[in-house]
Parts: structure tokens; sequence; C-alpha cells
């Protein structure tokens, strides 16, 4: 017998093809708990650097400037948690993302600006933590990680 005149079978190669209706579930989990798992690390690094911001601002500056960091650092851990939660209605819900996150810090400078006891400055850096908490993201991929592997189609 050849080759030739084997019957050829067709046999499925991923998960999807074995299930009909199931075509574009799989990749959509992975993403989204690919998606979790980076909200969930951005938010564990920008609570680590917050503590440790805010101890080392009350060591060598005083507290009432560490509590207006930390006002301003909590109010950035709630616009990245209302930024992820945008970010998760994207695809089904939304076509676009809602600018009203930004609202937040508006009215955040606005109160320090009007109460003499808050300091605008410290605020603002506070809020500015989730951004080094990318920082330090994109440093540790580009440089300390494996190369991503390509998926097989």
């Amino acid at each position: 017998m050849s080759l030739s005149e084997e019957p050829i079978a067709p046999t499925p190669t991923t998960r999807q093809e074995t299930q009909p209706g199931f075509e574009d579930t799989e990749p959509a989990n992975s993403s989204m708990q690919e998606f979790y798992q980076l909200y969930q690390e951005l938010l564990l690094i920008t609570l680590v650097l917050t503590g440790v911001i805010f101890v080392s601002v009350w060591i060598f500056y005083s507290l009432n400037i560490a509590l207006n960091y930390l006002l301003g650092a909590c109010t950035g851990v709630v616009y990245l948690r209302m930024l992820a939660k945008d970010v998760e209605r994207l695809g089904r819900e939304k076509q676009s993302l809602s600018k009203t996150r930004l609202a937040l810090l508006i009215a955040l400078i606005l109160l320090a600006s009007r109460w003499n006891q808050l300091q605008i400055m410290p605020i603002f850096l506070g809020f500015l933590t989730y951004k080094a908490t990318l920082i330090i993201y994109v440093v540790r991929v580009a440089f300390i990680s494996d190369p991503p592997k390509l998926r097989q189609p």
C-alpha cells in the first residue's frame, strides 16, 4: 500500500475545532485572564510602591506631607481601577474609553487648592504613582523576563 492510497482523515488540531459554537471563547477567555493577571500585578506593584514612598516621605519630610502623598496615591489607585473597569467593558459594551476618570484628579486638585491643609504637589505626585508602576512593569518585561512565546495558530 502506497502513501497515496491511504485514506486521510482530518483530525482537529485545537479544542476550538472539536466543539462547535466555541470558536472565539478560548482566545477571549485567555485574553481576559491575561488582562486580570496584569491588572492584579499592576495593583500590587502600585500598593507596594505607595507604601514604600509613604514611609520614606514620612521619615524625610513630615506626616502631613506623607498623608497628602497618600491621598494622591489612593486617588491614583481608584483611577487605575476605573481605567481597568473601562478597558474590561471596551469590547463588549463600549466602543471607546470614557474620559470621566480625569474628573477625579481635577476634583482632588480643586479641593487641595481650596483647603489650606492640603498641598497640591504631594497629592499630584502621589497620583502619578501608578505611572511609576507602569514604568517599572515595562522595564521589567523589556529587560528581565523571557521574550514572549509565539502562539501556534
